[in-house]
């Protein structure tokens, strides 16, 4: 029989259901979002309106906006209790805590244990808007300071830099922060959004999968790259040092990271409007010296673009993160605010026309032999 089977490792190649949420083009390098071009989203939408059109399929008028962002800005709390734990493991990664906080929510919030699909988008509006405030607390509790509450005046992306930061951001900060959730907020079956189909395919409720969810993408392989590009850059500390980093790297046939992507074979396009961002905001800060870098790098990987090794749209997120003065490890959980509509919506898929997701392996152990009593072993 196993001459016969074809083994897909990682099951690349396989399309395993049908989805109405983004179409990805890795050939040609484009993006959309319920029929949405990426570019169009980025340059003339906000999250809210993005998290709406995932959720609901179309995009929203303006009393329906309006109601989905009263929504979000009414969901701004969090029980006690969380707090509490968040306490109690402050000195863990930012993703064991966030994976931990969501988990204990699903406990202290009797809600959260409806399923169907109107309880889904309940739970999943609370989710949105309660994540990047477990983020912003973990961060002031391990600092020695008191969480800093949410500002109902401000929309989400500036309220998470108002959490986050106790300062209010400027309009170019905030909006950069909101472009930034954008293109992180949906991008098909990827491993956390299948890890979460996977947890719903057992029938469970909206949390669990929101948990398995971000224990995959805490792996360094798929939620990362951010965070290793920012490294890089330092280690080459200065434009005209990154020919000659790209070149050492490319000897040794390793990889230079914030290239390639496991679907895009062209440029990621998201990247070009991280990379813009990252221009104003680092002459807004008084740091330009980290656009130069990162452009010094790709002009040097330029000759291996026909490779398919093209920039991708973490290549410049940890740069901007750096600007805030955000610690690196809290890199993957941004990622993980902006990603929240994708999976809820990629949950809300899986239970419509729900099956126990249960692919097979090829036995290639031993063949049928005989059992050895444990006195007779030596």
């Amino acid at each position: 029989m196993s001459d016969d089977v074809k083994i897909n490792r990682g099951l690349k190649g396989v399309y395993f259901e049908r989805s109405g949420v983004s179409d990805i083009d890795g050939a040609a390098g484009e993006l959309s979002y319920r029929g949405y071009s990426i570019h169009d989203l980025a340059a003339q939408s906000t999250f809210e309106e993005v998290a709406f059109l995932l959720i609901h399929g179309e995009l929203p008028t303006p009393a329906q906006l309006a109601d989905f962002d009263a929504a979000l800005r009414s969901a701004r709390t969090l029980p006690p209790q969380i707090h509490d734990i968040i306490a109690a493991c402050k000195h863990g990664h930012p993703m064991d805590v966030l994976r931990t906080a969501v988990s204990a929510l699903a406990a202290l919030e009797p809600d959260s244990q409806r399923t169907g699909e109107d309880a889904f988008i309940e739970n999943g509006i609370r989710l949105i808007a309660q994540v990047p405030m477990i983020v912003a607390a973990h961060e002031a509790i391990r600092q020695g300071r008191a969480p800093v509450a949410p500002d109902p005046e401000l929309g989400h992306a500036a309220n998470w830099l108002w959490m986050l930061k106790g300062q209010e951001p400027s309009a170019n900060a905030a909006r950069l922060a909101d472009v930034d959730f954008i293109l992180h907020a949906e991008h098909g079956s990827n491993a956390s959004s299948f890890a979460a189909r996977v947890t719903i395919g057992t029938e469970a409720n909206l949390h669990g999968a929101i948990v398995t969810a971000l224990s995959t993408l805490a792996g360094p392989a798929h939620g990362g790259a951010a965070e290793d590009v920012m490294k890089m850059v330092r280690e080459i500390g200065a434009p005209e040092n990154a020919a000659a980093y790209v070149k050492a790297k490319r000897a040794a046939r390793e990889a230079v990271t914030g290239f390639g992507h496991r679907v895009y074979r062209r440029e990621d396009p998201r990247a070009r409007h991280m990379r813009e961002g990252v221009r104003r905001l680092g002459e807004e800060m008084g740091a330009p010296e980290w656009y130069a870098i990162l452009q010094a790098v790709v002009e040097a990987m330029q000759p291996y673009a026909r490779h398919g090794l093209n920039v991708n749209v973490d290549f410049y997120s940890g740069v901007i993160y750096q600007l805030h003065g955000i610690s690196m490890d809290l890199y993957v959980p941004i990622f993980a605010i902006g990603r929240m509509p994708g999976w809820i919506i990629q949950c809300i898929e899986q239970q419509r026309r729900n099956i126990l997701i249960r692919p097979l392996t090829l036995y290639d152990g031993p063949q049928p032999r005989a059992y050895v009593p444990l006195a007779g072993r030596n």
